[in-house]
């Protein structure tokens, strides 16, 4: 029987079926990902890595969230706070899922409230397009960590 801690991955390699369902999207749309490409150092209470699950070619970094826990949560602000250049943003399952049974947020409005963008379900077809400064920062700030050729 697995850990509780590994990871299953699906049969395409992807570590759930979410991400597997994103990616066969964005491969439909023929638009270029990395999926995992790389990681980058970031501390809460000891250094550890963050691995994006998806890199677009203009520098935007995909989270892919079906269970957005209040670890991951800390996770990202943290990442940003030490990552500025990074252009993070989610995609959930359900973007109106409840943090927990006693909160009245849900994963939408969490983003909101962190000014993190987010889409509900899948990628917009925006995003594969999108040329700004903040996507711009990013990209360069990610072709040095080697996340892009």
């Amino acid at each position: 029987m697995p850990s509780k801690n590994k990871t299953r991955m699906t049969s395409l390699g992807y570590r759930s079926g979410f991400e597997e369902r994103i990616a066969s999207s964005l491969e439909a749309r023929e638009s270029p990902f990395a999926y995992e490409p790389g990681t980058v150092k970031y501390l809460i209470h000891r250094y550890t890595r963050f691995r994006p699950d998806f890199v677009l070619p203009n520098g935007i970094v995909i989270e892919a969230k079906g269970w957005f826990q209040s670890a991951d949560r800390t996770k990202h602000l943290r990442l940003r706070e030490e990552h500025p250049q990074i252009d993070l943003r989610f995609v959930f399952q359900n973007s109106r899922q409840l943090l927990s049974k006693a909160s009245k947020t849900s994963y939408g409005l969490w983003a909101d409230k962190y000014g993190f963008k987010y889409a509900h379900k899948d990628i917009p077809d925006e995003w594969l397009t999108e040329d700004s400064e903040s996507t711009r920062i990013s990209k360069d700030y990610i072709k040095g960590l080697g996340w892009l050729p």
